[in-house]
């Protein structure tokens, strides 16, 4: 039953969107309230307990102010945007899983990787462009195709190794890929186009790269001669069945990265509505193409229709804390508390100045995070005191700081999905996984803190 009920408000959703002229916001609110409702017992402790916390908060918000009872119902929805795009996502990486690309993962190991630093290289290189189409699904693949090659090394801590790789590779594209949340929320709050900002936000994900590169590269180890005859054999070996043990199937994702961008820049430019909305309306067409394109469109409608009778048992904990939160969001509009906030950050830039506010200001998510609150959710809270123009502050300067944030909190959040993911795969404590991030994203915040003064200097 929840199943059906999650599915038809994404539907009804779109349908608002698309169609303003249903009228059908209450309608919509009221189903909200019952999933938050229904959810709310089948979530975990601490979701409960945060969750719980925000409706708890928001009540208070809207009986200090006195809103109407309707005002109560109305406030559940918004974060809609982003559960839709949340549960339509993971359908990109269907072509990838049907396309046979793993095999070509193991070929290229096979002939081009002679150290454990250029095996490093290529984990979290592969972890980066995947990550801009599968989301956490990028974990578990770049695993479990790199992994059986490592035993070739001698590398002292392997799971430390293969975490470091994949998570660093995973975060870096986050702070400018379309389909990734946190870009689209902030981007929609700011008012910028997803266009204009690559120039300012791409810089920091290569930089953040060849940092890990540096960093992951700095010992590396040869092949192991004893067992370098039996390279081929053994990674041959780990190739699952159905897989095409070709390298140039690869780059079909990087040329697939390059259209659903290209797409995305136009469709950008030609319709008005979200850019949420837009990505979540291309997920299914592109995903679909590129089945056919490989031959496999009955078996990207398997795949599709196993997404969508078990993303409710996987996402009902993510219903229940963002559809909360949002309740709390709009608590703090219809009370006016965001104004209050607004007067409060202007009282701080006026006595720290912009320069010292900016600089800060990537800290809050990443601090946020061992709050065990998704970057998402910290941003759309952080949005609701922050006004780019009044505060006289580019919004393209304060869109680059909250992703920075944004994609530092990924890499040492011990209560996020990716990190939780990481330490099920490698068999470690989340905070563990943590700590071998902590050095790295000390150096990337503060790689993050230079530029953005740098450009405060610049367009200022």
């Amino acid at each position: 039953m929840l199943r059906y009920l999650l599915f038809f408000v994404i539907v009804l959703y779109l349908f608002s969107v698309l169609l303003p002229q249903l009228h059908i916001g209450f309608l919509l609110s009221s189903l909200c309230l019952i999933i938050v409702v229904s959810t709310f017992f089948q979530a975990k402790r601490f979701v409960q307990i945060l969750g719980g916390t925000f409706l708890l908060l928001g009540v208070f918000l809207l009986a200090s102010s006195g809103a109407h009872w309707k005002q109560y119902i109305l406030s559940f929805g918004p974060m809609l945007d982003l559960l839709t795009m949340f549960t339509l996502i993971p359908i990109l990486g269907i072509p990838i899983k049907i396309g046979g690309y793993s095999g070509g993962i193991q070929s290229i190991i096979q002939k081009k990787v002679k150290t454990s630093g250029q095996l490093y290289m290529i984990t979290s290189g592969i972890s980066y462009f995947f990550s801009i189409f599968m989301n956490l699904a990028t974990l578990p693949m770049t695993y479990f195709s790199i992994r059986p090659a490592l035993g070739l090394y001698t590398v002292n801590n392997k799971e430390r190794f293969m975490s470091r790789a994949i998570t660093r590779g995973f975060a870096m594209p986050l702070i400018w890929a379309p389909v990734t949340p946190i870009v689209g929320i902030v981007i929609t709050m700011t008012g910028v186009t997803w266009v204009s900002i690559l120039p300012y936000v791409i810089p920091l994900s290569i930089i953040g790269m060849g940092l890990d590169w540096f960093i992951g590269a700095r010992k590396s180890k040869r092949m192991l001669q004893t067992q370098k005859n039996l390279t081929v054999n053994e990674l041959a070996a780990t190739v699952e069945s159905g897989q095409i043990n070709r390298s140039g199937r690869v780059f079909q994702i990087l040329l697939a990265i390059i259209i659903f961008n290209v797409v995305i820049s136009l469709v950008e430019t030609r319709f008005p509505y979200p850019f949420l909305i837009l990505i979540s309306l291309l997920v299914i067409p592109f995903a679909l193409t590129w089945s056919l394109f490989l031959k496999q469109g009955k078996e990207f409608g398997v795949h599709l229709l196993e997404h969508f009778q078990s993303f409710s048992v996987s996402m009902k904990d993510q219903f229940f804390i963002y559809l909360s939160a949002g309740f709390f969001i709009s608590a703090i509009n219809v009370s006016h508390t965001n104004e209050l906030l607004y007067r409060w950050v202007l009282k701080f830039i006026h006595l720290a100045g912009v320069e010292v506010f900016l600089i800060l200001l990537p800290f809050i998510p990443l601090a946020l995070a061992f709050l065990g609150l998704h970057p998402a959710v910290s941003l759309a809270l952080m949005i609701e005191g922050l006004n780019p123009q009044a505060m006289g502050i580019s919004p393209y300067i304060l869109t680059v700081a909250m992703l920075a944030g944004a994609v530092s909190s990924f890499l040492v959040g011990p209560y996020n999905a990716t990190l939780g993911l990481m330490s099920n795969i490698v068999k470690e404590s989340s905070y563990k996984v943590s700590n071998w991030n902590l050095s790295f994203a000390a150096l990337y915040i503060g790689i993050v803190m230079a530029y953005l003064f740098l450009l405060e200097l610049l367009l200022n």
